[in-house]
């Protein structure tokens, strides 16, 4: 007990000194996780990066990880910067802010890492915490920084001076002591007209994205409708005739999705209409296939209920799709004893992705889509078309799927070309 209470004594010496080291550290660890998050979730940087992606995800983690160091020792520190605090409610305020923020980042950040062994239920609520966590802490951050700048705390650095009204003669004309005049107090500093200019730039800045962020996470628990109806009315494809859903589709068997849908491209999202799209088969088959729109909506489908999840924790629950199952297209092609994988391509002329015939023979669930819940798949989900893969992450579910192929040897898809496993498996 001694031994400890003597660390702590040697660890608390040069307090000052060492809490500012540690201010300096934790920003500096702010600053790499909010650019690095950023990145990733930006869908611009996905594209330009490339495999720098899967690097830059790494710091992130590990930067995440060793935030929780300065916290820790922070924690040693607490007890006496908290005494001197005392009567500093705002300033308490502020060191349980910052450090819920930094826990509540890790917390949530570790079950995104680990998100195979948490489940998705898990690293889905962690997702959304995440967010909501860096949408509130990163500007108020952003804001006690700049507002506790040494050159904006500076006392003298006032718009409105407090006036002295006494008289020039310290006893006044008569020789009296006058009686002191009320001060003039002004009715901002310039340090607080700077600051609330701050705040109203952040918020000027930030609002707009912030609230639709708000609104696509959880505007349907407000307003009613999900974020799948307003994907729906921005649809671009413009394929008729429309295909009639299976009775099992118009009262979705799953019972109507559970989950929001998040928006992932690694191009600008193509649209397509009759003239520019068809759907093919080909490679090491027996019969080499070919469907315009009209032709395709004429296949009979079926109708099934699956999960989908994404690699990067979210999930959206019970969806019901209907459309037509991929082992039936292969078994209508005729495939070639050659053949050895199964290669898929998607509309926007860049993504691909490749299946063993071993995977696909334990995954008869796999589904060439055309409907959700009854619905056509609108364009900034994959459709008309995409690819339904439920027993792994959604990476291998390719949007905008226009064809398939067969190949003999194997085909490293675009992620997996980026450091994204093959074998994607939930």
């Amino acid at each position: 007990m001694r031994t400890l209470a003597e660390l702590l004594k040697r660890l608390r010496r040069g307090y000052g000194a060492k809490l500012a080291r540690l201010h300096a550290w934790n920003g500096w660890i702010v600053v790499v996780l909010a650019v690095t998050g950023l990145i990733l979730l930006g869908g611009f940087w996905r594209g330009v990066l490339g495999e720098g992606r899967v690097w830059i995800r790494w710091i992130h983690i590990v930067i995440g990880i060793a935030s929780l160091a300065p916290v820790l020792y922070y924690l040693l520190l607490a007890a006496k910067h908290w005494k001197q605090l005392a009567g500093k409610t705002w300033q308490r305020f502020n060191v349980l802010a910052v450090l819920a923020l930094l826990l509540g980042w890790l917390g949530s950040g570790v079950l995104l890492w680990q998100f195979r062994a948490v489940g998705p239920a898990w690293s889905n609520a962690a997702l959304t915490v995440h967010d909501l966590l860096t949408w509130i802490g990163l500007p108020y951050i952003i804001y006690h920084s700049i507002t506790r700048t040494k050159w904006l705390k500076e006392p003298h650095r006032r718009t409105v001076r407090t006036v002295n009204a006494r008289s020039e003669h310290p006893n006044g004309p008569s020789g009296q002591q006058p009686a002191a005049m009320p001060q003039l107090e002004p009715f901002y500093t310039r340090r607080s007209f700077i600051r609330g200019a701050i705040g109203a730039g952040l918020a000027v800045t930030l609002g707009p994205s912030f609230l639709k962020w708000f609104g696509n996470t959880f505007g349907g628990a407000f307003t009613g409708s999900s974020s799948m109806e307003r994907l729906i009315e921005r649809d671009s494809n413009r394929l008729l005739p429309a295909p009639q859903p299976l009775p099992a589709s118009m009262n979705p068997l799953g019972g109507g999705s559970v989950g929001q849908f998040r928006v992932y491209t690694v191009t600008p999202i193509p649209s397509f209409d009759n003239g520019n799209w068809s759907f093919r088969i080909d490679g090491l088959v027996n019969r080499k296939l070919q469907w315009n729109w009209e032709q395709f909506v004429q296949l009979k489908r079926k109708v099934q209920v699956s999960d989908f999840h994404c690699v990067t924790g979210w999930s959206v629950y019970r969806n019901t799709w209907e459309g037509i199952p991929l082992t039936e297209f292969l078994d209508l092609a005729g495939v070639r004893n050659e053949a050895k994988y199964v290669k898929f391509y998607s509309g926007d002329g860049v993504y691909t992705d490749a299946l063993s015939l071993d995977q696909v023979a334990k995954m008869p669930d796999v589904m060439v889509a055309m409907l959700h819940d009854g619905q056509l798949i609108p364009s900034d989900l994959g459709g008309p078309v995409r690819l339904i893969v439920p027993a792994m992450y959604a990476y291998k579910s390719v949007k905008w799927l226009t064809r398939i192929e067969l190949i003999d040897e194997d085909h490293t898809g675009y992620w997996e070309e980026r450091g994204y496993a093959k074998d994607a498996w939930v």
